[in-house]
């Protein structure tokens, strides 16, 4: 192989924390004008590996060597790396959505006039053409507040490639997308690879990996166990490199017979949060059964999100009426909804689903103090069975239940996450994208917890951008669009086809 090809080499790269080797002994190296896929399971090394090159671990905290075009490198700073040509864009949207557009896309790099002052004219004309880069239309002086998750997620890739980048780097960049959405990032990766740039993508999709990238390299345990020219490798042996075995079945085999009706929603309406006069959810009606896996799919933006909030009573409602076993009910807050036997594992994680600061067995009874505690205070044993069973039963890999949990991979963080719920013994689980972002092995026991639960009795509803899990886990499937019920599918109706025509129903 021409030397001259390869633009980033990682030469031994060896990171430790206390108590765990991130990162053992990794080499590897990338080629100009090429997408190479970084894979793995969560907690395999991959976003470490990727914030030793971005300079976010500086060059004295870990051993090993970079090389940019066959120069060595060390990185002090993001910026030392930035200046080197890369450009990372992370899974988790760091934004600020006061600012607006245009200041957002040109954030850390706003042109200034003579002093102090930004040259807003020309800031505003730098982030139309950076616009221009990824093919979107949007208005660079309205607040970034007023764009959805996946606008904010190409506005991300706008402001990456506004530094021209050499290397650019993406960390689950279509966790946040549609496939429409996800269809046109990978048509800009591709355009720029016929630029000379050289993109790292780190995916938990392999569909994706296989679609666009030319070759793909598989970490676990924080070592490298292979890498293959795309077109040399099947999709099973990928697999079994990332979870150090076979997984002959994605998902759980499940039979389900109707059960009595636990919930009824009729005539829900949620109000836009900033737009009191407009309804983000439009007269929708639907009912769960015991025992059920019922499925709610749509496009970014269709309202289901939306709708399980009001239902658990994050959001208010702007009208309808609930119902559970047959008996109205008031919900006008989480604490209401926990009351009634619902439970909801929200889509961000990180915002609303977990206490970073606070270790694993804190977490999985948040939901459960009144059980374990008395006149105020904490019955310390309870607390740390109840912690322990779950800890257990979900395979949460950590050290032990004093971990903290902002310290897991993503996996092991909705594991616990759903272990606080599972602590309470919900009637009915909301589970809102429940393994987005998560490797597949943790997908997997994701979804043979959902089995084991619903084969137990409990009713749960799953919100999903993902076809094959809604195809795979679902017993019914509900479609949303534009705020509005424009479908209901049986199990054997459930197919791609059959939700994608709904979901784009009177759009």
């Amino acid at each position: 192989m021409d030397r001259q090809e390869i633009v980033l080499e990682m030469k031994h790269i060896t990171k430790k924390f206390p108590g765990v080797k991130a990162l053992d002994n990794v080499s590897f190296y990338a080629k100009r004008g090429e997408i190479l896929a970084l894979v793995g399971e969560n907690g395999a090394g991959k976003s470490t590996l990727m914030k030793v090159l971005s300079g976010a671990y500086p060059c004295h905290s870990f051993e090993g060597d970079i090389y940019i075009s066959g120069e060595k490198k060390e990185f002090q700073s993001t910026a030392d790396s930035e200046k080197s040509g890369i450009s990372m864009i992370f899974q988790e949207i760091s934004m600020h959505l006061d600012l607006t557009v245009g200041e957002n896309l040109m954030l850390g790099a706003w042109p200034l006039k003579k002093g102090p002052f930004i040259d807003k004219k020309k800031m505003y004309k730098k982030a139309k053409e950076a616009l221009k880069t990824i093919h979107m239309e949007a208005d660079v002086y309205a607040p970034l507040r007023t764009l959805n998750t996946s606008q904010m997620q190409l506005i991300c890739i706008a402001r990456a490639l506004a530094k021209h980048p050499s290397i650019l780097v993406l960390d689950e960049p279509t966790s946040s997308l549609t496939e429409t959405e996800s269809a046109h990032l990978f048509q800009i990766l591709h355009e720029l690879k016929r630029k000379g740039i050289t993109c790292i993508l780190i995916s938990h999709k392999l569909e994706e990996v296989f679609e666009n990238s030319d070759r793909v390299t598989v970490l676990r345990d924080g070592k490298v166990i292979s890498t293959y020219g795309i077109q040399d490798v099947e999709r099973g042996t990928i697999i079994k490199d990332m979870v150090g075995r076979n997984m002959d079945q994605m998902y759980p085999h499940r039979t389900y017979r109707s059960g009595e009706v636990i919930l009824k929603a009729e005539h829900f309406y949620v109000a836009h949060p900033t737009a009191p006069e407009r309804f983000i959810v439009k007269d929708v009606s639907f009912e769960l059964r015991k025992g059920e896996i019922l499925g709610f799919a749509g496009l970014v933006g269709a309202g289901r999100s939306e709708l399980m909030n009001a239902v658990f009573g994050k959001w208010k409602k702007a009208g309808g009426t609930l119902f559970i076993k047959g008996k109205e009910v008031k919900i006008t807050s989480p604490t209401d909804a926990v009351k009634q036997g619902i439970a909801m594992v929200t889509e961000n994680r990180k915002e609303d689903g977990f206490v970073g600061v606070m270790d694993i067995g804190h977490n999985i009874c948040l939901a459960k103090l009144p059980q374990l505690s008395r006149h105020g205070i904490m019955n310390s044993k309870k607390e740390r069975e109840n912690a322990e069973t779950y800890f257990d039963l979900l395979d949460i890999r950590a050290p032990g239940i004093y971990t903290e949990v902002q310290t897991l991979s993503g996996g092991n963080q909705q594991k616990t996450i759903l272990g606080k719920w599972m602590s309470v013994h919900p009637d009915i689980l909301i589970l809102d994208e429940p393994t987005k972002g998560i490797d597949i092995a943790a997908k997997n026991a994701i979804y043979n917890h959902m089995a084991q639960m619903a084969a137990d009795g409990m009713a749960i509803i799953m919100i999903s951008s993902e076809m094959p899990e809604l195809i795979a886990m679902a017993d019914r499937v509900i479609v949303l669009a534009g705020g509005k019920k424009t479908g209901e599918l049986s199990k054997e109706e459930i197919t791609e086809m059959n939700i994608m025509n709904l979901a784009v129903q009177g759009l």
